[in-house]
């Protein structure tokens, strides 16, 4: 069976990842599936958030992203996965994971200043969060794409991921970022 494409937006919360991923479902011709990190964390018991670092059942939460894109690729079915690698250990685990896999990766990004002004927009965010995030997003470089959802149209965007999807020999971050893993 033909494993199923994978396409794996990491960006810092407020970046724009939900809307790509909402527009690629509504513009794709194949179905693709949507998983994402705030699924995930929505699903933990609220009692066990609490921990100063997530704890283990917060890591828990966070290894099932990679493990869930995993599962409907090895059924045939296309996904969108809606991450913050913010953590070098949590971006390993996709690499060693997702590495054999058809995984388009995308980095989904937008100036500071505008990442600021969208939680507050929201209200839904805590504020600062976006800002924090954007040292500790992994990696810095290595994608295959990267899209501004700031300086390009969110139809912009999705152009250039769909441009992408037919052209799996330039799905190479994840087998680069897996070599350079292996070599240290």
């Amino acid at each position: 069976m033909q494993k199923g494409k994978i396409i794996f937006l990491n960006g810092v919360s407020s970046s724009g990842k939900t809307t790509i991923e909402r527009t690629l479902q509504e513009q794709l011709i194949e179905p693709f599936y949507w998983t994402s990190l705030d699924t995930f964390i929505g699903m933990m018991p609220v009692d066990k958030f609490e921990h100063p670092d997530g704890g283990p059942v917060f890591h828990n939460a966070i290894s099932m992203v990679p493990h869930t894109a995993k599962a409907f690729s090895d059924m045939g079915l296309n996904t969108i996965v809606d991450h913050v690698l913010v953590n070098q250990i949590w971006m390993e685990n996709c690499v060693e994971l997702l590495h054999n896999y058809p995984v388009l990766f995308v980095h989904v990004t937008c100036p500071l200043e505008e990442l600021r002004r969208r939680e507050k927009e929201r209200g839904d965010r805590n504020i600062g969060q976006a800002e924090g995030q954007l040292l500790q997003l992994c990696p810095q470089d290595k994608y295959d794409l990267i899209i501004d959802t700031f300086n390009s149209s969110k139809e912009e965007c999705v152009n250039k991921i769909i441009e992408l999807l037919d052209c799996p020999e330039k799905f190479t971050a994840f087998k680069t970022l897996w070599t350079q893993h292996k070599n240290m």
